[in-house]
């Protein structure tokens, strides 16, 4: 062993799991064996209290950003009343030209973010399919 520490012992070599252990799951980069069950004890890899697991029901915070019928049908009235915005319509046109990429980078310019400009792009493009339709 490299560190030559007077009273240091070297590490012990990996060992293998128990054979007692029903369920075995690796946890992190060790290969060290964990059994599904806390053992009760305060030592060892399953060391902690055995608790039983309950199921929670889902928090509230899940639902952060799912679209609500009425908030969808208000920003419909919305648009329809206020219109486009001029970098909405300067992109369309971009885009009825065929120049996505610059669509793009007036977007990303615009709103801060290539994910959000994407999404933007993308919603443009199917305002325009709508319109061709009718």
């Amino acid at each position: 062993w490299p560190l030559s520490i007077p009273g240091a012992l070297p590490p012990s070599p990996p060992h293998s799991g128990c054979s007692t252990m029903s369920t075995v799951r690796l946890t992190g980069f060790t290969g060290h064996p964990k059994g599904e069950r806390k053992t009760g004890l305060a030592v060892g890899m399953d060391k902690g209290h055995v608790l039983t697991s309950r199921d929670l029901k889902p928090k509230p915070s899940y639902r952060k950003g799912k679209l609500n019928k009425r908030v969808a049908f208000v920003r419909e009235i919305v648009r329809e009343v206020a219109g486009y915005a001029p970098y909405e319509k300067r992109t369309m046109e971009l885009l009825k030209v065929g120049k996505e990429k610059r669509a793009l980078k007036v977007l990303k310019n615009k709103l801060g973010t290539h994910k959000r400009a994407k999404a933007k792009r993308e919603e443009m493009s199917g305002v325009l399919r709508a319109q061709r339709t009718k």
